[in-house]
């Protein structure tokens, strides 16, 4: 009897040791490191209009959690002082956050922005989707309210957007 119950013990250890073949595949799908993350303003975009604005290169930290290959859900810290959660939907991710006092007004006030950066990764070439690429390609777009600084248009501004893993 004692040798059965000590086999069914370690069973039960090893078992409870043993990582569930699901945490494996959650990390194969979901997205974690530190990325270099490039808005390219060279092809910016003022409402609709090809417009220059300064390019932005931050540092990424990145931490999710995947119940399945497309839905997913962490956080994303960046050197420029904000955190905000990161989601996947659809094979893309996504990163919303509100830019505190983003459009300068003539008056000397301010209006907030809001940045949502959409991507996923894709080939060397860029021409078809691969989800376990190090290099995301997508679009950087923050919008102003409708009303900021005394004027009924939204400012719209949409970039390029490349994120590449580090470490």
């Amino acid at each position: 009897m004692r040798v059965i119950a000590a086999v069914l013990a370690a069973a039960a250890l090893s078992a409870a040791l043993t990582p569930a073949a699901g945490a494996q595949a959650s990390d194969k799908w979901s997205l974690n490191g530190t990325f270099t993350a490039t808005s390219n303003g060279e092809w910016a975009r003022t409402n609709d209009i090809f417009h220059d604005e300064r390019s932005v290169r931050a540092i990424w930290t990145i931490s999710s959690q995947c119940s399945y290959p497309t839905e997913c859900t962490g956080t994303v810290s960046s050197d420029q002082g904000w955190t905000a959660p990161i989601y996947q939907t659809g094979g893309e991710w996504y990163v919303k956050h509100v830019v505190p006092r983003w459009i300068p007004c003539p008056d000397g006030s301010t209006a907030d922005g809001y940045q949502v950066f959409r991507f996923k990764g894709m080939t060397p070439g860029g021409d078809s989707t691969d989800p376990t690429s190090d290099v995301l390609v997508g679009e950087d777009a923050t919008t102003g309210p409708s009303g900021a600084c005394g004027r009924s248009l939204p400012l719209f501004i949409t970039m390029p957007f490349k994120l590449v893993k580090v470490s």
